[in-house]
């Protein structure tokens, strides 16, 4: 696997007085992605700078070359970040659709009575629709024939490159291809991160939900993408004014571009750099069902000094 270094001019303003500028710095990066904020938290803790304020850089360079071994650098370990939401009993996920009814099928205590003494187990039922949560929609959701669950290929599921859209306050429901426009989408996740998952669990969640519009989504299926998620209750727009119509799952399904709903916690997954994953079980002559979905990520090593004297990269 390739490795890369950042090369990169920097001036570092301290919170107790005085400044540091420095030409053509190197320091490991985990990712050729790696956006500049991490590359100053790498260059602050790889000097061990003490009370550093306000980090500016400038002609930044980033290469393939093996890693160094850069102090407090990234390292072998991922971090995980979840982005599904709890599935709970009675639970409301889309208004009018039934809830999931999580039960027991055989209790700790009923179980006593089939085995040796001091084991036990809970054998656990939930009924539940497959749109449940944070659910993967795969073409037969959509299409009569269409590729179902246990047909749906890992690498369409598992470990993407991924690509966050930010479209948090900017006061339109509409994920329109305008907002696409110059992204490398090819083979990745495409993470559309609206802010609409702050109402989950309220009334709010079903009103005026963001949505990826029909030139969008035919736009993500001309440039390659391999999956589209949302932090929305729909990835298209429910509304009496859409007339029925699901312009976004009737594209991306058509073209087996697997779509996940009610994604969560997106403002924690980086532009690009991380990695997405959100497979549902192998269930033969099934469209949709819930995943647990995650982003991974370069693991930086903590720095105590860094984190603890309020420095603020400049993005």
């Amino acid at each position: 696997m390739l490795q890369y270094r950042a090369e990169f001019d920097a001036v570092v303003t301290f919170t107790n007085g005085g400044a540091l500028q420095t030409q053509g710095f190197r320091v490991d990066v985990p990712h050729a992605d790696v956006t500049e904020a991490e590359i100053g938290e790498l260059f602050v803790a790889s000097l061990n700078l003490l009370r550093a304020g306000r980090v500016e850089l400038a002609n930044v360079r980033i290469f393939a070359e093996p890693h160094l071994g850069t102090y407090a650098g990234p390292s072998e370990r991922r971090r995980y970040v979840e982005l599904s939401h709890v599935i709970t009993n009675g639970m409301t996920t889309y208004p009018g659709l039934p809830a999931p009814a999580i039960s027991s099928h055989l209790t700790w205590e009923e179980s006593r009575e089939r085995y040796a003494e001091g084991t036990e187990f809970s054998f656990d039922r939930v009924s539940m629709l497959g749109q449940t949560g944070t659910y993967l929609d795969s073409p037969r959701h959509r299409y009569v024939g269409g590729t179902d669950l246990s047909g749906m290929e890992l690498e369409r599921l598992a470990d993407l490159p991924a690509v966050v859209v930010r479209q948090v306050g900017n006061g339109r429901r509409a994920v329109g291809e305008g907002d696409l426009d110059g992204l490398t989408v090819a083979g990745q996740a495409v993470l559309l991160h609206t802010g609409g998952d702050r109402h989950w669990g309220t009334p709010e969640y079903a009103v005026g939900n963001p949505f990826l519009t029909a030139d969008a989504a035919g736009w993500l299926v001309e440039h390659g993408a391999a999956l589209v998620g949302i932090d929305s209750i729909n990835i298209d727009d429910p509304s009496e004014a859409s007339g029925g119509e699901r312009p976004a799952h009737t594209i991306l399904l058509a073209a087996g571009i697997p779509i996940v709903e009610n994604l969560t916690n997106l403002a924690e997954v980086p532009p690009t750099g991380a990695r997405f994953t959100a497979a549902p079980p192998r269930i033969s002559g099934f469209g949709t069902f819930p995943v647990r979905a995650y982003a991974t990520m370069p693991y930086f090593e903590p720095h105590d000094h860094t984190r603890s004297a309020g420095w603020q990269p400049t993005a």
